[in-house]
């Protein structure tokens, strides 16, 4: 089981935003100097290129000038393989009405899990995300009207 290194994969729109300013991003949202205590847990950029692999690189360079000698590795990605199904959108799990509602718009788990607006709920009951963001997208998040008050009564708490 320790022979792994549990990580997400990013989609994500280059015209709306770069890979280096996502590496930026990574680099200011954990402890880089800090050793990892297991593979299972360790923080990794896993590139799939040579123009990933530089960019990374660079990135890491930047940021230690401003943080010390970082300890999070850089990686070739070998294989990514998806968490089972129960792993999937942690947060919004914990709010079964809304599950319900993202289970009829996604019957099949692997749409589910690719979903975009999941995702952007899941972040938003993560504590990622402004109220005030989360307002003015939230009639582009699929939900009904019971479904919307639900994800607004929670992310205010």
């Amino acid at each position: 089981m320790g022979d792994h290194t549990e990580s997400f994969q990013v989609d994500y729109d280059p015209s709306k935003i770069t890979y280096a300013k996502l590496l930026d991003l990574f680099w200011e949202s954990h402890n880089p100097c800090a050793r990892s205590y297991s593979r299972q847990y360790m923080s990794a950029v896993f590139y799939m290129t040579e123009e990933q692999k530089r960019a990374a690189l660079d990135s890491m360079s930047r940021a230690e000038k401003t943080v010390g000698r970082i300890q999070t590795p850089i990686l070739p990605l070998d294989r990514f393989y998806r968490a089972e199904d129960y792993h999937q959108k942690y947060y919004l799990r914990q709010h079964q009405a809304l599950i319900r509602e993202f289970s009829a718009i996604y019957a099949d788990p692997a749409a589910f899990a690719d979903s975009t607006a999941a995702a952007r709920v899941n972040g938003y009951l993560a504590g990622d995300g402004s109220r005030d963001e989360l307002v003015a997208e939230i009639d582009r998040l699929g939900l009904s009207a019971d479904g919307r008050r639900e994800l607004l009564k929670a992310v205010a708490r």
